[in-house]
């Protein structure tokens, strides 16, 4: 330990110098202006994974934006780790409620602010960091290959493909990622499941052009009105979502294991006072992390049509649209989820309007047992830097390529984040404290030589 701490410590300054290039780079993979930008992102981890001590690195192409691919093997007999991780980051609307620059990271009150600064470009960085100082160190006992792709935040749609086409080059024991949140920074945490997801925009269209809303109100349905009866009907008071056969292969989560979930640490006062609300909501029977770890969810994400601007235009909208998005827990299949989603919402539509439901993406859940070599390694790991053992826990969030690389690659994935729940990722003012990088980078050496004993290299 005391030498990964005088490097990390000898260094820090270097680290976030290097770290802040990758963030300037606007690398939104939904944005097709920024195309350009994946392929500046790319080639920055490329640069990266080369002085950090690859033996290659390469920038391959897809049907969508590049993947980034570096390896450095020791020892064919020895343990191999594929480092999964994503270079595009979310929009960062609404801008006027950044207090920041989104893409010029700045540092305050101990943490790093700007979009990517925890999802996923700070937490990735840290293990390009904690390879650097294996290799420099002469400990690294594991080979490792890097997979840093551009297009988590779309769903991954080119990704399953690039990796049935490079099966034999990505071959390893274990996949190793950092894309996920911890407890709180004094309860380390491993995040033992993901829900799925499945995402559609609709679109609903009334009459044939804006009319005037004084003329024709009251004589043609409005489709922002529709629209928002159609969505309150998906959910009812209970907050059970009332698609037919949306339930039906939910895995119920055991009274014991929920027992054991419900030992983690949370404090309800202290959730609603971080969010600013006077009272939680969801599906009535479940506790708050129930609702989030072991319940599927409908969310609308976004909403819009008629007039948005500034004052007042008496307009009844010819069109209304919503993102809408449901996360899905283990035994859902998000095409079959999909395909409910849309029979139904048709099917509760008025015939004073068209409904038109397009899929955009979606993928499964996924559940890391937790007596496999790679989780105890990580276990040991998070108790030298932290001085307390982690906790498992399901999240509630989404990362659909973990649950395709086991089915395609046959590989299980450990899913070591050092993130917390205060961050705002996806949000305005993301951000993400020096104290998580910094341990982040100490402790994700320390996996590597736990997980080769483990494996009894």
């Amino acid at each position: 330990m005391n030498e990964i701490n005088q490097y990390v410590e000898t260094h820090k300054q270097r680290f976030l110098d290097e770290l802040f290039e990758l963030i300037r780079i606007p690398s939104i993979s939904s944005i097709a202006e920024h195309k350009p930008d994946m392929y500046k992102a790319a080639e920055k981890w490329k640069e990266l994974l080369l002085a950090a001590g690859a033996d290659k690195a390469e920038i391959f192409e897809t049907e969508g934006n590049p993947v980034t691919y570096g390896e450095k093997i020791i020892d064919k007999n020895a343990p191999t780790v594929l480092v999964y991780a994503h270079m595009d980051v979310m929009p960062v609307d609404p801008l006027e409620l950044w207090n920041t620059q989104p893409f010029e990271p700045v540092i305050k009150d101990g943490k790093i602010w700007a979009r990517g600064a925890d999802d996923d470009k700070g937490q990735s960085f840290m293990h390009a960091k904690a390879f650097e100082y294996l290799v420099q160190s002469g400990n690294l006992s594991c080979n490792v290959k890097f997979l840093i792709e551009g297009e988590e935040e779309i769903g991954s749609p080119n990704l399953p493909k690039f990796c049935e086409e490079h099966k034999e080059m990505l071959s390893a024991d274990i996949i190793l990622v950092s894309d996920t949140s911890m407890i709180a920074p004094d309860i380390p945490s491993i995040t033992t499941g993901l829900r799925g997801l499945a995402y559609w925009e609709v679109e609903v269209t009334g009459p044939n052009a804006d009319l005037h809303s004084g003329i024709f109100g009251g004589a043609v349905a409005n489709p922002i009105n529709v629209l928002a009866k159609m969505i309150a009907q998906t959910t009812d008071e209970n907050g059970r979502i009332t698609i037919p056969s949306f339930y039906d292969d939910v895995l119920e989560v055991s009274d014991k294991e929920r027992a054991l979930m419900d030992e983690a640490p949370f404090d309800l006062k202290d959730y609603k006072k971080s969010l600013d609300i006077d009272e939680v909501f969801g599906e009535e029977g479940y506790t708050t992390n129930e609702r989030t770890g072991i319940r599927p969810t409908f969310d609308v994400c976004g909403i819009w049509g008629g007039y948005t601007g500034e004052g007042a235009k008496t307009v009844l909208p010819s069109k209304a649209f919503a993102k809408i998005s449901c996360r899905l827990v283990p035994n859902q299949k998000h095409e079959e989820i999909a395909e409910l989603f849309v029979k139904y919402f048709e099917s509760i539509a008025p015939n004073t309007v068209k409904v038109k439901v397009k899929s955009l993406h979606g993928g499964p859940s996924y559940v890391c047992p937790i007596d496999i070599p790679a989780y105890r390694a990580a276990e040991k790991a998070y108790s030298d830097v932290y001085g307390k053992k982690p906790i498992p826990v399901r999240s509630g969030g989404s990362i659909p390529i973990i649950a395709t690389f086991e089915e395609i690659l046959g590989i299980k994935s450990i899913l070591m984040g050092f993130g917390l729940g205060s961050d705002a990722i996806h949000s305005p003012n993301e951000n993400y404290p020096l104290e998580q990088f910094y341990n982040g980078i100490k402790t994700i050496p320390l996996f590597y030589g736990y997980f080769a004993k483990e494996m009894g290299k």
